[in-house]
């Protein structure tokens, strides 16, 4: 049996109230027993998917795990099994084609990584058009109070009882 390791991030840990690890864990738990895999380790982070600079958990996996297989459940023409399928057949081709597909994979490789960096910058201007554009401004509106518990209305409460007195 190989060693199985997975690994989730979400974006930024300021965004953890929005962004949870909720629909990574159930894809790589539908995975992995569809697949009868057990986890040796699990890594996750709150990190940007900008780099991979800042990423101590990646690199901890990185270092951990050897050369094998590379699954991404979210998109399998990325993982390794696809990709060496897709090399294989190109073995047995001649000159001509046997480059020709494993140009062709190292592209869709190359397109791959740079569309989810154009899909990220989307993203994040699509959330500033937005913002913008927005009648609705961020904030507390003037003269408005946030939800307050009602400890702090008590406190409140005889804070002006004391003065007024």
């Amino acid at each position: 049996m190989c060693n199985v390791y997975s690994y989730m991030r979400i974006s930024t840990s300021e965004e953890r109230d929005l962004q949870k690890f909720t629909r990574q864990e159930s894809a790589l738990q539908r995975y992995a027993k569809e697949n009868d895999i057990e986890y040796l380790l699990e890594f996750r982070e709150d990190k940007s998917g900008k780099n991979f600079t800042e990423r101590k958990q990646w690199q901890k996996l990185e270092s951990t795990v050897q050369p094998g297989e590379l699954i991404f459940i979210d998109n399998q023409t990325v993982s390794t099994p696809y990709i060496k399928q897709l090399l294989n057949v190109a073995k047995a081709q001649n000159l001509v084609a046997r480059t020709s597909l494993e140009s062709t994979v190292k592209l869709s490789l190359i397109v791959e990584l740079d569309r989810v960096e154009q899909e990220r910058k989307i993203t994040v201007q699509r959330i500033k058009d937005g913002i913008e554009a927005s009648s609705k401004r961020s904030g507390r509106a003037t003269g408005k109070l946030d939800k307050m518990s009602d400890e702090l209305e008590a406190d409140i409460q005889f804070f002006i009882k004391d003065l007024t007195g």
